[in-house]
């Protein structure tokens, strides 16, 4: 794609975890052959995980939002009704809230995740999150460096509407998004750097690989990416979605704001340039705070409240979200995130009012129904 003359297509990769039915904890199902087998069923597109009570599934490239919709309904299902056979709960739950009971939980028999587990032992032991990540397409490579730079300022706000892993191993963290913090804890991660185009993004990966500060490209672990695998910008700022409807609606909100930023190049505006100390500190504030209190909104990195920021989020998008068809959908989504809370404020609720348990149905029965 070069700029918004189409839609562009998209993709969405999930996580998930396996948990016990009873406790919630973590349930490495290498440990169980029958539940090896039964959690990855060949109508599935999986994707190798860390750890083994990990799943990950990735759709197939789609043109609209219903497609992807089916596509993440269809494979929560049949991963959770495998899983289910196995005496397992699929849950999109984007860090393990359960006291864990067997530590640490078994490394995918890999040899990049030995590799892994050999240089960060506990890091890697502590992966029990998951994410959301949002593939769009752009074939041109300079322009897929030219949105990257220009999507930076948006990635706090993109945290904090999907933040819900407030709970962390039998505990409230006090974030929105614990899943941030443990992830960012990789050399290379959080948000990327201003790149002066497509080679100097080449050149300085490359780099980091030819150095051994990194395994391989996919440990880039940036908030947004250029794929090593496709053409396409990656964002992978996403809590994994509790909901279907929610994990759809950020994917199409990716895209409209993808198709906005190459208008905005193509008619020559200036892409920001905020000062990366500000970006940072901006998206541990939104890991922090998610949609309560205030945002710092990617136009001025100034704190506003969440709604204000959403609302002028989704009025500069409006055109791209018209264009691809997406507006009913995603305005519908954010519109009730700002009213009910997103999934971090839910997951909280819950657990105030009724308890660890009802926290573990809220996850299991909403996986693969809403």
């Amino acid at each position: 794609m070069s700029g918004t003359s189409r839609v562009p297509r998209l993709g969405v990769e999930e996580e998930f975890l396996l948990l016990d039915p009873a406790t919630g904890r973590p349930l490495p199902y290498a440990t169980q052959a029958g539940a090896a087998r039964a959690c990855t069923p060949p109508s599935v597109r999986k994707r190798c995980s860390t750890s083994c009570c990990s799943q990950e599934t990735a759709t197939p490239v789609c043109r609209t939002l219903p497609e992807v919709r089916a596509h993440l309904l269809r494979m929560r299902r049949t991963l959770a009704d495998a899983a289910n056979l196995e005496g397992c709960v699929l849950a999109a739950c984007a860090a393990s809230p359960f006291a864990d009971g067997a530590w640490p939980v078994p490394v995918t028999d890999k040899p990049r995740y030995q590799q892994l587990h050999e240089q960060a032992p506990l890091l890697t032991d502590e992966q029990l999150i998951n994410g959301q990540h949002v593939h769009v397409e752009i074939q041109d490579d300079q322009a897929r460096i030219e949105a990257l730079n220009r999507v930076r300022p948006w990635v706090p706000l993109l945290l904090a509407l999907s933040a819900s892993s407030p709970l962390w191993r039998g505990r409230d963290t006090g974030f929105a998004s614990w899943r941030y913090l443990v992830n960012d804890r990789w050399p290379v991660s959080g948000i990327p750097p201003r790149f002066h185009d497509a080679r100097d993004y080449h050149r300085r990966s490359r780099d980091l690989v030819d150095r051994q500060m990194v395994v391989d490209p996919g440990q880039l672990y940036w908030l947004a990416r250029a794929s090593a695998r496709f053409p396409t910008l990656e964002v992978r700022a996403f809590d994994v979605q509790i909901r279907v409807d929610d994990a759809v609606a950020l994917a199409g909100l990716v895209r409209a704001l993808v198709m906005t930023v190459l208008a905005e190049a193509e008619a020559g505006l200036p892409a920001p340039d905020p000062a990366p100390e500000a970006l940072a500190a901006a998206v541990w504030h939104a890991a922090r705070n998610g949609l309560t209190g205030h945002l710092h909104d990617p136009r001025d990195l100034q704190p506003r409240p969440a709604a204000t920021v959403v609302r002028h989020a989704l009025t500069h998008l409006e055109p791209a979200l018209q264009q691809a068809g997406d507006q009913q959908p995603v305005r519908r989504v954010m519109e009730r995130l700002l009213k009910e809370g997103n999934g971090a404020v839910r997951l909280r609720r819950a657990l105030d009012e009724h308890g660890w348990p009802a926290v573990l149905s809220q996850l299991g029965d909403h996986t693969q129904d809403r």
